[in-house]
């Protein structure tokens, strides 16, 4: 079944590795284990993890009790910051089609899937990451997510 919002595999790798981390702030975590909690390879959640480090959302920590931890409080740190430190700016799609400019004339749905999208980005940037936690490590522990 098709969907009209569909995040890439990086950044829902990074949402999850996020929510992961904000269990415990102020723990390390090693990608590996993450990677095996969220059901993903190792490879793509270490460049993730990567680009949230650039981001400045994650600080790594080496040796052997290394890995990841929060770099920000996430209680401040919103959904849609860790989108765009994995995808870049969220661009709103208004054309089912992909074309770049839709005058939605012929268009079924008119102005309704950019509204939708408005409304989706509105959702991220005003979910904290500190609001999602527990229900994703539910998610994670029962695979519903």
């Amino acid at each position: 079944m098709g969907t009209i919002f569909k995040l890439t595999e990086s950044a829902n790798l990074a949402l999850h590795a996020m929510m992961l981390l904000a269990e415990e702030p102020a723990r390390a975590r090693d990608t590996a284990t993450m990677a095996k909690q969220i059901e993903s390879s190792v490879h793509h959640l270490s460049k993730v993890m990567q680009r949230l480090q650039r981001g400045g959302l994650v600080t790594s920590i080496r040796g052997p009790k290394g890995g990841f931890r929060l770099a920000v409080d996430p209680a401040k740190v919103t959904l849609l910051a860790v989108y765009t430190a994995v995808e870049g700016e969220f661009e709103i799609q208004h054309c089912l089609m992909g074309h770049p400019v839709c005058n939605h004339q012929n268009c079924p749905l008119g102005a309704a899937l950019g509204k939708a999208g408005t409304e989706f980005r509105e959702i991220l940037r005003k979910t904290k990451l500190s609001h999602v936690p527990l229900a994703a490590k539910r998610t994670m522990e029962d695979k519903t997510c």
